[in-house]
This record gives C-alpha cells, sequence and structure tokens, in this order.
C-alpha cells in the first residue's frame, strides 16, 4: 500500500491496484503513473481552442492528450478517456509515444504554424511526470508549453511543472464547496490555491462552465469575478482585473440530461457581471 499525494484525495492504493483517477498505480511499494506515454487523442488545434485566447492569438498547437481523471464531472464532454467505465482500457491499447517522441512531432509540425505542444483533453496532472519530462524537451527546442487542467492538484505537482509551463487555461467550475464536492467530486480549496500559484508563474487563463440551475447566479459569477481580479501576480503586482475569464455554454450529455443548455440571455447577462471588475470576459459555445 502507498499514497498518492497528486491530489486532495490521497488515494492509498494497493500494490498492482489504482487510485481513483484510474490513472496511478503502486508497482513494487512506490507510486507511478499507469497512464505515462499512453496517448489517446493527438492533433494539431487553433489555440483559441484550449481556450486562450491572449496567448498567442492565430496560432496552433500540438494537442495531446491519456487518460484518467480525478474530478467526475456528470456532463464530461471527453468522458470516454477521462472517467467512462471503457477509459482505464486505454492502458493497453493506447498508442505509446515517449516524450522524445511527442517533443519531436511538435517540432517537425512546426513548419505548420505550431508553436508548442498543450497537455489537454483528460486531466494532465493525473500523470505529470509525463508531461514534466515532455516539457523539459518542449522548453529545449525553444518551444512552448500549455496546461489544460481542472486545477485539483498539490503544490508539490504545480512547483516541479511551472517552470516549464508558459500558459495555462484553469477550470474554475463554481464558487462553492458544496458544487464541487456533490457534483464534481472535486475540491473547491484545491483549485484556488493552485490558480494563486499558478499566476505567479506564466499566462493565466480561467473557464467557468455555466451549469442550468447550479451555478447560473448573477451573484456567483460575482463572487467569481471578484476573487479573479483579487489575484496577485509575481512580485505581488496586481493582474487580478487582467485575467481573462472565459463564460461556457453548458450542454446536456453523459450524465446530466435532466437539464436545458444553459440559456444564451443568461450568458450574456452573466459577462456583464464579470466585466464589472474584469477587462477580457468571453463567451464559449454559443
Amino acid at each position: 500500500m502507498a499514497k498518492c499525494n497528486v491530489c486532495f484525495r490521497g488515494c492509498e492504493i494497493p500494490e498492482g491496484g489504482r487510485g481513483f483517477c484510474g490513472a496511478r498505480g503502486v508497482s513494487e511499494g512506490r507510486v507511478v503513473p499507469l497512464n505515462y506515454g499512453k496517448i489517446t487523442s493527438l492533433a494539431l488545434d487553433p489555440i483559441e481552442k484550449k481556450p486562450l485566447k491572449r496567448f498567442h492569438p492565430g496560432s496552433y498547437i500540438l494537442s495531446a492528450g491519456s487518460y484518467g481523471c480525478n474530478l467526475r464531472c456528470p456532463f464530461c464532454q471527453n468522458h470516454e478517456i477521462s472517467w467512462s467505465d471503457e477509459a482505464f482500457e486505454f492502458e493497453k491499447t493506447a498508442e505509446y509515444l515517449s516524450p522524445e517522441e511527442l517533443a519531436d512531432i511538435a517540432l517537425k509540425n512546426k513548419i505548420r504554424g505550431n508553436i508548442g505542444v498543450a497537455y489537454t483533453y483528460n486531466e494532465p496532472l493525473v500523470g505529470f511526470e509525463y508531461i514534466l519530462d515532455t516539457a523539459k524537451l518542449v522548453r529545449k527546442m525553444g518551444m512552448v508549453n500549455v496546461l489544460v487542467t481542472n486545477g485539483c492538484a498539490g503544490p508539490e505537482v504545480l512547483d516541479e511543472l511551472l517552470p516549464y509551463i508558459d500558459a495555462m487555461n484553469i477550470d474554475l467550475k463554481g464558487f462553492t464547496q458544496k458544487y464541487y464536492s456533490k457534483i464534481l467530486g472535486g475540491s473547491l480549496d484545491m483549485v484556488k490555491k493552485f490558480i494563486e500559484k499558478a499566476v505567479t508563474g506564466c499566462h493565466v487563463e480561467l473557464t467557468t462552465l455555466v451549469v442550468t440551475g447550479e451555478n447560473d447566479s448573477k451573484e456567483e459569477m460575482r463572487e467569481i469575478s471578484s476573487y479573479i481580479a483579487g489575484l496577485r501576480g509575481m512580485d505581488g503586482v496586481e493582474t487580478g482585473p487582467d485575467i481573462p475569464l472565459h463564460i461556457t455554454r453548458f450542454f446536456p450529455r453523459f450524465h446530466m440530461t435532466d437539464r436545458p443548455a444553459t440559456d444564451v440571455k443568461r450568458l450574456y447577462e452573466l459577462a456583464d457581471v464579470a466585466r464589472e471588475k474584469l477587462r477580457f470576459v468571453y463567451l464559449g459555445n454559443v
């Protein structure tokens, strides 16, 4: 039995077993990433799809995903590789790409406008060791590293990765612990601490998916935008009002089909609320 310290769960994993995320196991008494190099998704995407609006706009980035996730969002659009029954079959079937191979693919696509690698699609931090090894190589090639994450990871993980990450999009899925624990199976406190540290080391944009009947009140959006506006960057410089916020539309899918898509008019109203505190507010999925 060994304890995993990646996120708030602190899974105690038996030899040969796997943690809650499905991507971390124990071998010879040590916690190891079972999904190391197991690539389930690979595409050259516009940087705006991450979404990143204010980081190298107009460029492309090689986007790579594996399998596993430490949350249980019932509306997950990538559930096939994140936490559905079939997701963990990828341990046996996914193509293996070494860090050197992935970095080399990124470099070869530079001619097509690629600027680096984005670690995305599933929750990348459940296999942070692979990201770290790849990001070091990508940085040596003069290219950038982008992390698209739910932010549910401890400071030790971020300490290792942050020197090699150039930009992040972090989900701030709501602003109540009740929503995080009851609906998502997560920890708002861990996400906030992750965000507060991330903004001191790289470009950060945040995303809030507005779910009908859950986190769609003006009061909650006012709390979210006020929190973002108060964030501080390196050397205590006030960066909060300049941190972009993406407010995105929910569509019923996977295990959450009991409610309609977010009302578009409501999204515009929430964007106006956020703009009371923030300079850069973008709407997604509309």
